[in-house]
């Protein structure tokens, strides 16, 4: 297939490339380290020779990245598991998802995939934000992401966003592939999930007729995430009040490092991924007069409603409800050892934090509100 080279700056590497980028990434002294860190007590020889035996980033996904998700998946999570029944396995989709990880929500979903069946995995949009290292960039791209560009004034932004449209029209229609995109830009630290204008805004850039005729060609399929336990519940909470108290406060490069490594390796308890239906036929129906405000409300509201309603809640859901609001009013659907167990996580989770007067009594707050928003976003959806 011939890819257009406007795409060159943002697409995952094409077979072709990748002996030149494998090249590049076994010569380079933080990827070994990283790699070393990965595979504890591999040879990196031997894996660099796996690396290069991979001929397209699905034999690299499949060879290195299934492997060690399922580990991570033993290791860290009691289950994980997807619930696709919706779904067509042999069509491709555009999954718009709620955000709680910035590694591993994606990488679950791949994996999930290859389970379920699906005929391939997804491409991921991913922000340049988090690609200062130049190996990162790379391994990124062999791992098929495609770049989201941030930070850019709005001339240069409107240009960026209608590539990244065409692509994403592009790999759906031509080549034939899944994607993944958050439904926000970054993760929402109260996880209180709304869906941006933005995001939709952006998809409809590219593509043919009707706004509703353009988001049918992405064949937007919701998707909602549930972690039991979120291992950067504390980070996100400490984010919290150093905006607070830090004028102009925002986070470097270190910080999303830390919080990927913290995502990965930490325990996140029952995790649960549920498709809703694809919305192709919901679109079709929209009243063809409605504005072009109205129609990016109509739409992102429709695909928070299909989050939020087919959530998978846990104990400390509930637990962190009751807690926050002084009730015993779901207390139904908990019962002591896990009112307990979550009272003693949440202090464990709040000793880790290190901030400049540190302010508990607010940072428990922001700890339970986190818990307690989906089961209010969920009750408020059915």
């Amino acid at each position: 297939m011939k890819i257009p080279e406007k795409f060159d700056s943002i697409r995952p590497f094409e077979p072709e490339e990748l002996p030149q980028v494998f090249d590049r990434l076994i010569s380079n002294p933080q990827f070994r380290q990283a790699v070393s860190y990965v595979f504890p007590g591999v040879p990196f020889e031997a894996l660099a020779a796996k690396m290069r035996a991979c001929k397209s980033c699905n034999d690299f996904q499949l060879q290195f990245c299934y492997g060690f998700i399922d580990q991570l998946q033993q290791k860290e999570c009691t289950s994980c598991d997807l619930d696709a029944s919706v779904l067509d396995s042999t069509r491709n989709y555009t999954f718009v998802s709620n955000h709680r990880d910035i590694v591993l929500d994606s990488a679950f979903l791949d994996k999930l995939l290859v389970d379920a069946k699906f005929t391939t995995t997804c491409e991921i949009a991913i922000g340049d934000n988090l690609l200062s290292l130049p190996w990162v960039k790379d391994l990124v791209r062999i791992n098929k992401s495609f770049i989201v560009r941030r930070g850019l004034p709005m001339r240069e932004m409107l240009v960026a966003s209608k590539l990244l449209s065409e692509y994403m029209h592009f790999a759906i229609a031509e080549k034939k592939e899944n994607i993944w995109i958050a439904q926000r830009v970054g993760r929402a630290k109260d996880s209180n999930d709304v869906t941006q204008d933005g995001v939709l805004k952006m998809m409809t850039m590219a593509g043919e007729g009707s706004l509703a005729e353009r988001l049918v060609q992405l064949h937007i399929v919701p998707l909602a995430i549930s972690y039991e336990y979120d291992p950067c519940d504390y980070l996100k909470a400490a984010e919290f009040q150093l905006k607070r108290d830090v004028k102009g406060w925002k986070k470097g490069p270190a910080d999303d490092i830390e919080s990927m490594r913290t995502g990965l390796f930490g325990y996140k308890g029952a995790v649960h991924y549920q498709c809703a239906p694809c919305i192709d036929g919901y679109l079709l129906s929209l009243p063809a007069d409605l504005s072009k405000a109205d129609f990016y409300k109509e739409v992102a509201a429709h695909i928070d409603h299909e989050i939020h309603r087919n959530y998978r809640l846990y104990a400390c859901n509930y637990v962190a409800l009751d807690l926050l609001e002084g009730t015993e009013s779901y207390a139904g659907h908990y019962s002591e050892a896990d009112r307990s167990r979550f009272e003693r996580y949440l202090q464990e989770q709040l000793d880790k934090i290190d901030v400049p007067n540190k302010d508990e009594a607010f940072l428990r707050e922001r700890l339970l509100t986190m818990y307690a928003n989906p089961a209010r976003n969920y009750m408020s959806a059915q």
